[in-house]
């Protein structure tokens, strides 16, 4: 009786991790699977309105070749059009990105059922904001579909990418969607909204 009548206190916890002297408890969950999904979709279309927003003002303001030095020359404003990857790699292969853009996509709408953890939503949102961003650009922008060339302008410590690869919002939306998501494997947060602890004498350490 008393097992059955703390049954919905007992469903925010997910059972057991298996493994000896671990245990999950909740971290970061939001209130069911649906606010999940609809919070990492929320970033993705912030991510990709950025991005977008931000490539048409590069492209109206910086397509006479001007130049312009931000924070004391940490950042430099400076267009170019990228046929490869994030930061300007593989330029050869520019067919191949949008479908691997596409998979990706899928693979993250995949692997987010059953989410309930707004960290993973968060960075979630973030590599699908950014793949959709670039995605865009492959598929809207010359020389033509699937071969479009990716707007890139943010150039940092030095103009033409001396110092570091130029790159654009959605580029750094991925990067650190990545991030965030190694950090969360690491840490232990759960795609469900719990995180695995270590347990001493059979109570938990952390939380």
């Amino acid at each position: 009786m008393t097992q059955q009548a703390s049954g919905s206190a007992d469903a925010d916890v997910a059972p057991p991790a298996g493994e000896p002297g671990e245990q999950t408890r909740p971290a970061g969950r939001v209130a069911t699977v649906r606010v999940g999904m609809m919070l990492l979709l929320g970033v993705a279309v912030l991510a990709v309105a950025l991005d977008q927003w931000t490539k048409e003002l590069a492209v109206n303001a910086l397509s006479d070749g001007s130049v312009v030095r931000l924070l004391g020359g940490a950042v430099y404003l400076d267009l170019t059009r990228n046929s490869g990857a994030a930061f300007s790699m593989f330029s050869d292969f520019t067919f191949v990105f949008p479908v691997f853009a596409v998979v990706i996509s899928g693979l993250i709408l995949w692997y987010a059922r059953g989410l309930r953890s707004w960290p993973w939503a968060l960075a979630l949102g973030l590599v699908l904001g950014g793949a959709l961003g670039n995605l865009m650009d492959r598929l809207f922008r010359s020389p033509g579909p699937f071969q479009g060339h990716v707007v890139d302008f943010i150039s940092a410590f030095a103009p033409a990418g001396e110092k570091f690869p130029i790159f654009n919002v959605a580029d750094s939306a991925l990067t650190i969607g990545v991030v965030l998501g190694i950090a969360l494997e690491l840490f232990r947060y759960q795609r469900d909204g719990t995180r695995v602890v270590k347990t001493s004498a059979g109570t938990a350490e952390g939380a």
